[in-house]
């Protein structure tokens, strides 16, 4: 088993994040070179599915929550914070907003999930090596979704 307080993740961490990155990517490119009679299907993909994973990502902060004490205060800040991602991710999607401002809401969504995992590991609920496998994973969602933000506003 890999070491909690090891810094760096383990292998398989970075690969299956990384794999995860593929939609987000290819969604953000799709946005700026598929014809433009598929850029609703391209974004509304790329939308559901960061959707989909901010809910992912804000239920590890419930694992994180369940082996804490459940009387810490700790515990109790992740379990609230765990159940925020996944609403936010919902109300970008379910909620009739203009893209520009669904897109606007996941950006800030996923840096205050990055700063909510980095509060995690300075608290020891979260493994050492976790901040340094979301920095990258963060900042490439983050650019991906103002690559989507930018070909929107110029298209």
């Amino acid at each position: 088993m890999h070491p909690f307080d090891s810094p760096q993740p383990p292998r398989l961490a970075v690969l299956l994040g990384y794999a995860g990155l593929l939609p987000f990517v290819s969604g953000a490119l799709g946005i700026w070179f598929t014809p433009v009679g598929w850029r609703p299907l391209v974004l509304a993909a790329l939308l559901d599915y960061a959707a989909v994973i901010l809910g992912f990502m804000g239920a590890i902060h419930w694992g994180l929550a369940m082996r804490a004490h459940e009387e810490s205060e700790a515990a109790r800040l992740q379990l609230g914070l765990s159940v925020i991602p996944a609403l936010l991710g919902w109300f970008a999607v379910a909620a009739v907003l203009p893209v520009l401002l669904a897109i606007g809401l996941l950006l800030v969504a996923y840096i205050g999930l990055y700063l909510a995992d980095l509060h995690a590991v300075r608290l020891g609920l979260a493994p050492a090596w976790y901040g340094p496998l979301r920095r990258p994973l963060t900042f490439a969602v983050v650019v991906c979704l103002l690559v989507t933000w930018c070909g929107l506003l110029l298209a």
